[in-house]
């Protein structure tokens, strides 16, 4: 495989989403992939960056819509393994007038079968960056086991390993908050949302994600429609989130990451990085899907440099 600038690794499930409407008998639907990882590895394709997908998928027309869809997206998917005897996980959207709910079918998926093992293969050449999140490592025990295996062994080192915290409860059985925790505490870049860490680990704001995860080289704290926190070697950087009106959160934060790790490739500075994963995300949150197309890097960082917080305010679902 030829180098790549970003290797995501994570299960991706085909979203099944009502056109218009709900959940029910008489709805029309799209089959799209869904995935956390896959979603930063598609949007920063778009954004201008080379990048690949490990994981595992049926060997299913459920698993092909995956695979060439992310293909689609610029997404080098050589290192996809195709399981001839687990199904390709689904999930289902139900959007209301009061948010959406989702519903998941992932239990026994190809991607649970993951394990430490493969990562061999995924070695040569190692990336730049590695991504990787909290949703794999709830998964199975040898999804647990390769997920620490990244970030405990570093065995695609010297690529730098990102970790989205990424909490779900329903894929945990109570040992989440530890486990996440430790994860977080060994990787060299990690994302969490300020409400997702008081709920995990009891904290009250940025500073105390801080003071729980020190040491970190570049921790960022997502507060929702507040702001976006970042400790890095050269400080303290906030940046307030964008407005936009809000179809759909799902992949809003995969998105940030994204948009954060393609300033941290092209060697940014911290407020665009910051910036950029803002912009990456307020295109998300106006679609239903859990990707929006993005134009290139230096493209945005021409609006941001313009005033693009008012560009992205002005814009609303199909203009």
């Amino acid at each position: 495989m030829r180098p790549a600038d970003v290797l995501a690794i994570g299960e991706t499930m085909v979203m099944v989403t009502p056109v218009d409407g709900r959940l029910d008998a008489d709805s029309t639907y799209i089959l799209r992939p869904g995935g956390a990882e896959s979603n930063v590895a598609a949007l920063l394709a778009q954004l201008g960056h080379s990048t690949a997908w490990a994981s595992a998928v049926g060997r299913d027309p459920l698993g092909d819509v995956i695979v060439d869809s992310l293909r689609a997206h610029g997404v080098n998917v050589e290192l996809v393994r195709r399981d001839a005897e687990r199904p390709t996980a689904v999930y289902f959207k139900d959007p209301t007038s009061s948010g959406t709910s989702v519903y998941y079918y992932r239990r026994g998926s190809a991607a649970s079968a993951m394990s430490a093992a493969e990562v061999a293969g995924w070695a040569a050449p190692p990336p730049r960056v590695t991504h990787i999140s909290g949703i794999t490592a709830a998964l199975s025990e040898p999804c647990l086991d390769l997920t620490r295996h990244i970030v405990f062994d570093r065995p695609l080192r010297p690529s730098v390993v990102s970790f989205d915290v990424n909490h779900r409860p329903g894929l945990w059985s109570g040992d989440g908050p530890d486990v996440l925790l430790e994860l977080a505490r060994r990787a060299d870049v990690v994302f969490v949302g300020r409400d997702e860490a008081a709920a995990l680990w009891g904290t009250s704001d940025a500073e105390s994600v801080r003071e729980l995860l020190d040491g970190l080289p570049y921790l960022i704290v997502k507060d929702a429609a507040i702001e976006a926190v970042s400790f890095t070697p050269t400080g303290v950087h906030r940046e307030p989130s964008m407005p936009v009106e809000v179809l759909d959160a799902v992949g809003a934060g995969d998105a940030f990451a994204a948009g954060w790790l393609s300033g941290f490739l092209d060697g940014r500075d911290e407020a665009t990085r910051l910036r950029l994963g803002h912009y990456a995300a307020s295109r998300v949150l106006m679609t239903p899907a859990d990707l929006a197309d993005l134009p290139p890097a230096d493209e945005i960082v021409t609006l941001l440099t313009e005033g693009a917080h008012a560009y992205v305010a002005d814009r609303r679902p199909g203009h």
